[in-house]
């Protein structure tokens, strides 16, 4: 093809090919056959010239080795012409279904029997006839309820006949003989009627006069009155029924009443004259039961949390405001009176039974009575008053100077037991002197807080803690939530202070476990510095005392009762199963600490220990994390309090920490006195504030370490060296003499020696010897070459297993086919897209025509309105001139 360009080679290939315009008038006009192959060939030609010009539509693949003679697939392609073909099936296929995809439409074919090839022509058309005979027969087209009855002039529809008039009316004896024709008609119609009729046919055919239709309306209508009002006197009955059945029934609600049972039989049996005077006392007896009837009233709305603070504060304040008013021996009745609202009159209204009667009024000599009879605490529970004063009863209260009591109530006042009969000024003069006060200040040092509860009961501190936040409540003041904080640090200190004093009282450290456990919740960090400020001070005075001495037995590096009783509220306040906690990963560091670094040099320094052992076990109830300080603890605890057969060097093996902790005998038990003695629980406090020796606390000691074994040994037994960790432990405790200890203590040790053995005889059974990675062999390195028995690619591929062949081919095909499907789906996806993108371009196109019309039409209308101001301004101008 010439080169230059693409309209240059294409004139000269038209001009090679025979296909230019140029008229040759040489030649003859050749036939219409021989027209229509020119006309093929040169079609043929076109294309294969324009195939030429673009040679970017053919994709040829390059043959690694031409061999001639094959006829290859595959070699050259045609993209554009494939992907126009492709679109042009989507268009006739897939498009079609995706512009009818949201379409409902169709007739479908209802027709009995159509689509049923079983029954014959002859039983399709037999059933249809009788579907349309039934259908026919089903009457009227327009169903009428029986409730509706139409009228034509006054007269019922359904009682008059259509063909009345025309003389075809049919009897009710010949209705079921339709499509025959009356024996009237044919009197009337058919050359009849030359018979005379009977006089009694012509009464019976005559219609009603105005006058007898007036008549049987107004007899129904009396009927009908009658019928109502014989209604109306059978439901007065039944109503003056229950009327007369009241008393029955209101005995039934009530019960019986022994009182009035006893009245009865006295009015009974009393002569007639006296019934009167009885009547009345009933009467009575009746109205003051009716004072001990408490009246509905509604419930008020849930209150919020700062709402009850504010209540509570406010009844805290009020009750100490009382208080000191009766030390002081003053008359409360007035401020009482003061605080509580006028009682509101209540309205009556329409149905009212006028039961309500004021206490105030002394009504026919009765009201004083029931004041002085049923005491002031029934007219506080079933007054009137809407009074939401929770005092106002204080004052009135025939129970003496007490006070209603709020959440935070004191103890028991002296003056309780008081007559109800004492002078008002007596009965408020109170002579208790530990009266305990209702509002305290909140402290801000332990020094403080001393101050505020000294001269008060130890049961009585857990009330002024509660009093405390109820009056310094956060949602109170500003400053209430640092003061609460200082009153957490506060707390902590109290409780090392009452474990430090020689005679502790651990109820009281439950008592402020409680308010603790909720400042805690509320202030969370504030509280875990309170704590981990005394563990570091905690581990600073156990370097001390390692730094002085671990064996010296003035040097202190076991933790005494307060630190003790620190670490357990630590493990109730915090929990103790997180992996990493701010508060409680330091104390287990520093229990580590005490139970691995310190020496066990007399029996206090073991109870410590021992307890330190019991806090871990519950520690780790959860998490079953292992600690080998406790175990080791245990075991050279066993071997420093129980009697030996030999000496614990002598003993084989034993713990690996064992000379570090043992550094002497401390046992003291006898060969006589031991038999006569039984293992205890021991007492932490008696122990450790006591520094003598005894048999039975070290038998009490040994049976304590001997059980925390066993309970050690059931939460470690799923660790993998179990069988090394409580080896040595077994023998152990085989080596403790039992001969010299009391039977309970044999049977303990016995038992925790058979749970060991148990739990070792489990671990070696689930133990197994450890193996190499199961692997593939590796094979060993051939240098020979690999020769092939053939040089076919055909024979070489081929599988001599026939089905393992069969199945390679189906998993060939089946990726192939796989490929295929996705990449049609991925075509089809791409062509939708471009169907969507084409109807959206076609909305903007339209919209945009549409905005381009409106704008033009706005554009048009304001021009003509410039132009019109113009010729306005224009003519004004010109006026002006002129």
């Amino acid at each position: 093809m010439a080169k230059g360009s693409q309209l240059s080679q294409l004139k000269s290939a038209l001009s090679q090919a025979g296909l230019s315009r140029q008229s040759q008038p040489g030649r003859k006009r050749k036939r219409a056959q021989n027209e229509e192959k020119d006309n093929a060939k040169r079609a043929a030609r076109l294309r294969e010239i324009q195939q030429k010009l673009n040679p970017f539509d053919v994709k040829v693949t390059k043959l690694k080795h031409d061999v001639g003679g094959r006829k290859l697939k595959g070699i050259s392609g045609k993209p554009a012409q494939s992907k126009q073909a492709g679109i042009e099936a989507r268009k006739k296929t897939l498009l079609k279904e995706f512009e009818e995809k949201d379409r409902t439409g169709g007739i479908l074919d209802r027709r009995f029997g159509e689509n049923d090839p079983t029954l014959t022509p002859e039983e399709r058309m037999l059933e249809r006839f009788t579907r349309e005979r039934q259908r026919a027969s089903k009457g009227a087209a327009f169903h009428l309820e029986d409730e509706v009855d139409l009228t034509h002039y006054g007269r019922s529809l359904s009682k008059l006949d259509d063909f009345a008039d025309a003389g075809l009316e049919l009897d009710s004896d010949e209705e079921e003989a339709k499509g025959q024709i009356d024996g009237d008609v044919v009197k009337k119609s058919h050359f009849g009627g030359f018979e005379s009729e009977s006089e009694d046919e012509d009464e019976s055919a005559r219609k009603k006069t105005k006058a007898e239709v007036m008549a049987e309306v107004i007899a129904k209508s009396k009927e009908h009155k009658a019928l109502r009002q014989k209604q109306r006197e059978e439901a007065d009955d039944i109503r003056h029924q229950l009327d007369q059945e009241l008393d029955t029934i209101r005995g039934l609600l009530s019960g019986p009443d022994p009182l009035s049972e006893s009245l009865e039989k006295k009015l009974s049996s009393q002569p007639t004259g006296a019934v009167g005077e009885d009547r009345d006392q009933q009467y009575d007896q009746f109205v003051r039961e009716l004072v001990f009837d408490q009246r509905s009233k509604p419930k008020d709305r849930t209150k919020t949390e700062e709402e009850l603070a504010l209540e509570a504060k406010t009844t805290l304040e009020k009750a100490e405001r009382r208080r000191i008013r009766r030390m002081n021996g003053e008359d409360d009745a007035e401020s009482s009176n003061e605080d509580r609202p006028a009682k509101r009159r209540r309205i009556i209204g329409g149905d009212d039974l006028e039961d309500d009667f004021d206490d105030a009024d002394d009504w026919n000599g009765l009201g004083g009575g029931l004041r002085s009879s049923v005491g002031d605490a029934s007219e506080e529970d079933g007054s009137m008053d809407d009074s939401n004063d929770e005092d106002s009863g204080a004052s009135e209260s025939g129970a003496g100077d007490e006070d209603p009591e709020p959440p935070w109530h004191g103890p028991a006042h002296a003056s309780d037991s008081k007559p109800l009969n004492l002078e008002r000024s007596a009965r408020y003069r109170s002579t208790d002197s530990k009266e305990l006060p209702y509002t305290f200040p909140c402290p801000s040092s332990h020094e403080e807080f001393l101050d505020i509860i000294k001269g008060i009961a130890n049961q009585d501190i857990q009330t002024v803690v509660e009093r405390i936040r109820a009056l310094h409540h956060p949602s109170l003041d500003a400053g209430n939530p640092s003061k609460l904080q200082v009153l957490t640090g506060v707390l902590i200190d109290h409780i090392l202070h009452i474990a430090s004093s020689p005679d502790p009282q651990l109820s009281v450290v439950s008592g402020l476990l409680l308010h603790l456990r909720a400042l805690t919740k509320a202030y969370p960090r504030q509280t875990a510095e309170h704590f981990t400020g005394k563990l570091v001070l905690m581990h600073k005075n156990l370097k001390r005392g390692l730094n002085r001495s671990a064996v010296d037995c003035d040097s202190k590096t076991w933790p005494g009762l307060p630190e003790l009783v620190l670490l357990r509220v630590l493990g109730a306040l915090w929990p103790t199963s997180d992996m990493h906690h701010v508060v409680v990963s330091p104390a287990r560091l520093l229990m580590g600490s005490y139970l691995s670094l310190c020496k066990i040099r007399s029996f206090i320094d073991a109870a410590s220990g021992l307890f330190l052992c019991t806090l871990f076990l519950q520690y780790e109830t959860l998490s079953k994390r292992f600690v080998p300080e406790a175990i080791s603890f245990l075991t050279n605890t066993v071997l420093s309090l129980s009697p030996r057969r030999r000496a614990p060097a002598e003993s084989g093996r034993s713990s690996p920490s064992s000379q570090k902790h043992h550094t002497g005998q401390l046992c003291v038990i006898g060969q006589g006195e031991a038999k006569t003695l039984s293992a205890n629980r021991p007492d932490l406090v008696a122990v450790l504030g006591d520094e003598r020796t005894s048999a039975q606390l070290n038998v009490d000691l040994l049976g304590l370490t001997v059980d925390l074994l066993a309970r050690f040994s059931e939460s470690c037994k799923a660790l993998d060296g179990f069988i090394e960790l409580y080896g040595p432990v077994l023998q152990i405790l085989g080596d403790v003499d039992s001969g010299v200890l009391c039977p309970s203590l044999q049977d303990r040790i016995s038992r925790t020696m058979d749970i060991i053995q148990r739990l070792l005889r489990f671990s070696h059974q689930a133990r197994r010897p450890l193996h190499l990675q199961t692997h593939k062999p590796i094979p060993i390195p051939s240098y020979l070459p690999k020769f092939e028995s053939s040089s076919s690619s055909y024979l070489r591929a081929r599988d001599p297993d026939h089905e393992r062949q069969e199945a390679a081919k189906l998993r060939k095909q089946y990726k192939e086919e796989r490929k295929g499907a996705i990449r049609e789906l991925r075509k089809d996806a791409s062509f939708l897209a471009g169907v969507e993108q084409e109807k959206q371009r076609e909305k903007d196109r339209a919209y945009h025509e549409r905005m381009k019309k409106v704008f033009g039409g706005i554009e048009v209308e304001r021009a003509e309105e410039k132009a019109l101001e113009r010729e306005k301004a224009r003519e004004k101008r010109r006026a002006g001139r002129k």
